[in-house]
């Protein structure tokens, strides 16, 4: 193998940083002997040097290119710029990790005016050449001039339009001939050049256009969400071209080896007779399902299943393949690990091991943690009444309500405000993709299963209907009309991924049902893991949906919650305008029964299992109307608008309110510093978790009630608070005649919290790091202000890998929560220690986690499922 290139037959699967996904591939499918056309691959070490070189080919890089070309004439016995037998090529791109339809490709390359002639004289069908020869310049000039796309498909529509055609394969040799011709012409009014007719100088503007895709827009984008390292640039694969457009008796088509939406083992996909790959992947046509190719092509369907089976057998995984039929001979493509939802990748892992192609481990790292997610999407209510106004096919599954946008660059734009939005186009391309990551759905009018709206929706798990083709979208007007209906942007729609259904208006959705092979799944993943899987829930209703998904306790149950519901929230805010300690023990008497009723609530939804109630932890202030709101109201008032009778009241209140307003609330009197001030607060929130476990062990219901205090600095607070616990815990325990096993310990969240742990662990019976204020107090980032500022700017120019609320910061974060593990290990060997911050169901986060040996995460409900399975995973690594 030279430095930069190498044919398909000098490589191997192993290859694959080298040579990329796509060449390794080739490379694997050539030496096992199946028919893939011949070809090179240029490496990914070349594409890195590309850009040390200031993005130009090197003249040892092209002396390369041409042996290979040279070597590839020999192999095929035909001849680049041949009048007799002219060698065409492929130029496509293949990154070390899928980037599926991120990156360019070029088709048809080394035609020009000779090589046309004299492909039309080879194969004895002028209107089959004609037919290549545009394409070529459309796509060469799309991709590697810079000339958009839709200057070429203004001009074929005007001509079918002329020529009374529908579909392009109704043109006739005279007509493409005339499109040649004005497309050529296209190039040199935009670029002021001939179309490059030396098929040499189109393959060298060629590999520049494919290594310049690296860093398209799209693709990095891609990059950014699905954290695929910048350095590994792409490889450039050089291939002999078939032709699926060579007649009735050829065709070009994408498979799966199982259902990519459902997991289900049988064949996946679709093509097109008389046609090149483009057509199928763009959407341009509607294909047909791959089930129909047994009637028209029986020989091409039985090698097919033959293929098929060989490479699931040899890769161990579902397959996507893309194929062509020239002249009724099948010739294989490409084959990559196939894209799949959540549902279909926990199917597959669960069949295969059942099936003997992998064991129970592989299947557990098969499935990707954070996928799970959309495995807990919504679904249309059964018993909905729907207005559906139309039906297309069924891309990716999940049920999505939200406003119709018709550009990415909108969508993008209100989805970050937090709009939900269904993206509607006519199909989606590669540069859509930043518009498809916000938006809640997608919905196109043409494309099928596996076009690229339909391919990148299953990979984030959103809703996607695709080749809708009762739509009628005009982007310019921003309409689409469906008969008689008109509907407008910011209309609002609803789309069902499973059943392909587009609905007017919004629709009451339910949540998911979970298939037997999830459930397995997730219990070999119980059978693996060592960490504790915990659940944050504030209500019994979330206390028994996380029992549901298999949450083994409360990690974290916010009282903060309780107090916010109407019937209680006047007696909060009588007890935080009291005046004296009298009047306020009074509102806190009135606020006891209530509060021992939700605990009541969750232990017992939880019995036998442990909840962590953290006592109040907010500043006061958020119980009470703002001081703005208040002040306009005295001025009204004081105006002679409303009842005069409230002024005095409301200026009191006011005069409270800004009493309490602080000039950083965040670090200002909460948590642990409110118990102390007012201990009476704290008092009364342990009496009812204490007077609610009494009663459910009268009732014979076991309780593991765990009482956290908040915000903890200093080993003094949190000393102070544990012995106000401890007596209300002993003075219960008197009175009732019961024995109350309650655990006490604190929060983490705090640096210097971190730093003396050793000191902390002396009072604690365990530790929670609550990693959302722990982040903000070591980046020193309001997370409110940052997340809507300057965070997003943070992320675009790489000054943080991740978003660290999102993703645990192990080097900042993570140094001191590992500081106060060691500290408080050191002084406490059995000492309990969990995390319920959000990072608690992020599986990175898990991951570290499980380095520290820590005991537990804790996470919300629905996240509870993803952190059994990267807790497995982080245990299996």
């Amino acid at each position: 193998m030279s430095n930069f290139v190498a044919p398909f037959s000098a490589g191997s699967a192993e290859d694959r940083e080298l040579l990329g996904g796509k060449g390794a591939n080739l490379a694997e499918m050539t030496r096992l002997g199946l028919p893939v056309p011949s070809g090179f691959t240029i490496n990914t070490r070349a594409c890195r040097r590309y850009y040390d070189e200031g993005r130009q080919l090197w003249p040892e890089l092209l002396t390369e290119i041409r042996q290979a070309v040279a070597e590839l004439e020999a192999r095929t016995g035909k001849q680049f710029n041949s009048s007799d037998n002219p060698l065409l090529v492929s130029v496509r791109s293949g990154a070390p990790v899928s980037m599926p339809g991120m990156m360019d490709t070029i088709l048809n390359l080394g035609l020009n005016d000779t090589t046309a002639e004299a492909l039309a004289r080879v194969t004895g069908d002028r209107r089959f050449a004609l037919d290549c020869y545009r394409r070529f310049i459309q796509m060469f000039g799309d991709v590697v001039m810079g000339i958009p796309h839709h200057d070429f498909e203004n001009e074929l529509s005007k001509l079918k339009q002329k020529a009374g055609a529908v579909d392009d394969t109704q043109l006739g040799a005279e007509h493409l001939a005339e499109l040649v011709k004005t497309y050529k012409d296209i190039v040199l009014r935009q670029t002021r050049k001939p179309f490059p007719e030396e098929p040499m100088e189109q393959l060298k503007m060629a590999v520049q256009a494919v290594f310049d895709s690296w860093n398209n827009n799209r693709a990095i984008v891609y990059r950014r969400i699905n954290k695929i390292p910048e350095h590994y640039g792409t490889a450039v694969n050089v291939q002999e071209m078939v032709f699926g457009n060579a007649g009735d008796d050829s065709g070009t088509g994408v498979l799966f080896t199982r259902n990519p939406s459902t997991g289900e083992k049988v064949l996946y996909g679709e093509f097109l007779l008389n046609a090149q790959g483009e057509d199928v992947v763009a959407g341009i046509r509607t294909p047909n399902p791959i089930a129909e190719l047994e009637r028209l092509m029986p020989d091409a369907w039985r090698q097919i299943n033959e293929i098929c089976a060989l490479l699931e057998n040899h890769y161990r995984d579902m397959q996507d393949i893309e194929f062509t039929i020239e002249k009724g001979k099948l010739f294989i493509l490409q084959t990559r690990a196939g894209k799949r939802t959540a549902r279909a990748a926990v199917k597959i892992a669960v069949d295969m091991v059942a099936e003997g192609l992998i064991d129970k481990k592989t299947a557990l790292l098969r499935v990707d943690a954070a996928q799970l997610d959309s495995l807990l999407h919504r679904q249309v209510a059964p018993e909905a009444r729907l207005d559906i106004i139309a039906t297309g096919l069924p891309a990716s599954p999940g049920a999505a309500c939200g406003k119709i946008v018709f550009d990415a660059d909108e969508a993008e734009r209100l989805g970050a405000q937090g709009e939900k939005i269904i993206l509607v186009r006519p199909e989606t391309t590669p540069d859509d993709i930043h518009g498809i990551v916000e938006a809640v759905g997608i919905l196109t009018s043409r494309g099928g299963m596996t076009s690229h709206a339909a391919v990148v929706a299953r990979g984030m798990g959103k809703p996607c209907v695709c080749g809708c083709e009762a739509l009628k979208i005009d982007l310019k007007a921003e309409t689409v009309e469906v008969g008689d209906l008109v509907l407008k942007k910011g209309d609002e729609i609803s789309i069902d991924g499973a059943t392909g259904r587009v609905i007017r208006g919004q629709v009451p959705l339910i949540e998911p049902v979970l298939s037997p092979e999830f459930n397995t799944l997730l219990q070999w993943a119980d059978e693996v893991r060592t960490l504790g899987i915990r659940a944050n829930a504030d209500t019994p209703e979330d206390a028994r949906r996380a029992r549901e998904f298999g949450a083994e306790g409360i990690g974290l149950c916010r009282t903060e919650h309780m107090f916010m519901a109407t019937d209680r929230l006047p007696i909060v805010q009588e007890m935080i305008l009291a005046d004296t300690q009298e009047q306020r023990k009074a509102a806190l008497a009135r606020l006891l029964p209530i509060q021992q009723e939700d605990f009541y609530g969750i232990f017992k939804a939880m019995a036998g299992m442990p909840v962590t109630v953290r006592l109040l932890d907010p500043p006061l202030h958020e119980f009470l109307p703002s001081a703005e709101k208040l002040a306009v109201e005295v001025a009204l008032l004081e105006a002679g608008h409303g009842d005069a009778d409230k002024l005095d009241e409301t200026r009191r209140l006011l005069r409270r309110v800004r009493n309490l307003q602080e000039a950083n609330p965040m670090l200002g009197n909460r948590g642990c510093r409110l118990g102390l001030l007012y201990p009476e607060i704290y008092l009364m929130q342990v009496e009812a978790i204490l007077n609610a476990a009494v009663q459910l062990l009268e009732e014979g219901v076991e309780v593991k009630a765990e009482i956290m205090i908040p915000l903890v600095s200093h080993s003094n607070e949190l000393e102070r608070m544990r012995a106000l616990v401890s007596e209300t815990r002993d003075r219960i325990a008197r009175e009732t005649g019961r024995a109350l096993d309650v655990l006490i310990g604190t929060m983490i969240e705090l640096p210097r919290a971190c730093v003396t742990a050793d000191e902390i662990a002396q009072h604690a019976d365990f530790f929670s790091f609550g990693t959302n204020d722990l982040t903000q107090t070591t980046f020193g980032f309001s997370r409110d202000d940052a997340e809507g500022k300057f965070l997003p700017a943070y992320l675009a120019e790489k000054l943080l890998p991740d978003n660290p609320f999102a993703v645990l910061d192990r080097q900042g974060v993570g140094k001191l929560m590992e500081i106060a593990v060691n500290l408080a290990r050191g002084k406490k060997s059995n000492l309990k220690i969990g995390i319920c911050g959000e990072h608690g169901g992020e599986p990175s986060s898990i991951q570290f986690c499980h380095s520290l040996k820590m005991d537990y995460v804790s996470c919300s409900p629905y996240r509870v499922p993803v952190a059994r399975l990267a807790a497995a995973q982080a245990a299996l690594k």
